[in-house]
């Protein structure tokens, strides 16, 4: 009889740590399944980040090709507006000589000093576009601020489910023990 009860009470003791086996490994599925949806979260945001920074630095090159380009330009209209002066200058000493010449010229120097304003117009409108883009470049620094603080939390909680993960295969590897010990003493 005491071995009839010692036999049961050990099946009893083997099928309660059966039972909570079955329960940490239903767990530790979860915690799986958890932490793949978090990889998913994860490989999003890394992909929202990389289109961002693909963004950025297109808008970057895009900025410095504009400038670039303006620059060149308004240094070849300097150098027109050198040529040009020079020129004027000459003339103005022919001026000096026909005053009949200079009544002929008139329409065609005001026409230059048109020009000149023109290009001073257009330096006007590079110098506004330059100040135009920082509000742009603004807002893009302050969406990758956004986005760093939940990458930032994302690894968080990952480190913490991985820690959960670690101590539940400890427990695992705990139970397999009794129960390898409660079949050798069975």
């Amino acid at each position: 009889t005491s071995l009839f009860h010692a036999v049961s009470s050990a099946e009893q003791n083997t099928a309660s740590v059966a039972k909570n086996v079955t329960l940490t490994i239903v767990t530790v599925k979860t915690d799986i399944r958890r932490i793949s949806g978090l990889v998913s979260d994860m490989t999003a945001l890394t992909d929202s980040l990389q289109t961002l920074e693909d963004k950025v630095e297109k808008g970057e090159k895009a900025t410095v090709k504009n400038i670039g380009d303006l620059l060149t330009s308004s240094i070849d209209r300097s150098t027109k507006i050198q040529s040009l002066a020079s020129s004027n200058a000459r003339k103005i000493e022919q001026i000096k000589t026909a005053l009949s010449e200079l009544r002929s010229d008139f329409n065609k120097h005001s026409n230059r000093l048109l020009n000149l304003e023109g290009d001073r117009a257009k330096v006007l409108k590079t110098v506004t576009f330059a100040n135009d883009l920082k509000p742009k470049m603004y807002k893009v620094k302050k969406e990758f601020a956004i986005l760093e603080p939940l990458i930032n939390d994302l690894t968080l909680r990952i480190g913490r489910l991985v820690e959960e993960v670690l101590q539940r295969e400890k427990e695992i590897a705990l139970l397999n023990e009794k129960l390898a010990n409660l079949t050798r003493v069975q």
